[in-house]
């Protein structure tokens, strides 16, 4: 089964291997663990794709993830084959991903969901108010010991 490139593949990568790339430049994770070097290629999958593979290798893994959007197109080092996997076909970057060719980095949730900047907001305002509680509270316990 032969298909067409998509005009995007997606990549699930952790926060920590997109901001080595920012550095270098250059993607070269495969998947959880494992380099382009070790792989031969990058996983990519197509859009609908996404969350199956968010749960089969992603979910529970503790760390923060990101959703990258890859155009094809403006890879300058490699090339993607639409590789059959098991039924159905997956795109395989066979190659390093150039950052100019990621044209969209969203983070993903512990559901493998992408995240607005409304719930990032709301998350960080969650937090902040609750170490305003906790420092309050420690106040509040400091003053009545010393009554």
């Amino acid at each position: 089964m032969t298909a067409s490139v998509p005009e995007r593949i997606f990549h699930i990568a952790t926060e920590a291997d997109w901001r080595r790339t920012l550095a270098t430049g250059t993607y070269t994770t495969s998947t959880v663990g494992r380099s382009l070097e070790e792989e031969g290629f990058i996983h990519a999958s197509r859009r609908d794709q996404v969350q199956g593979v968010f749960d089969r290798y992603y979910r529970g893994l503790g760390e923060r993830l990101v959703l990258l959007t890859i155009d094809p197109a403006r890879l300058t080092d490699a090339d993607v084959l639409v590789e059959a996997v098991g039924d159905d076909t997956y795109p395989h970057v066979h190659g390093p991903i150039n950052r100019s060719a990621v044209v969209e980095v969203v983070p993903l949730d512990r559901r493998g969901g992408t995240e607005t900047l409304m719930s990032l907001w709301i998350k960080g305002m969650a937090v902040r108010m609750g170490i305003a509680l906790a420092v309050m509270l420690a106040v509040l316990v400091v003053a009545l010991a010393l009554t």
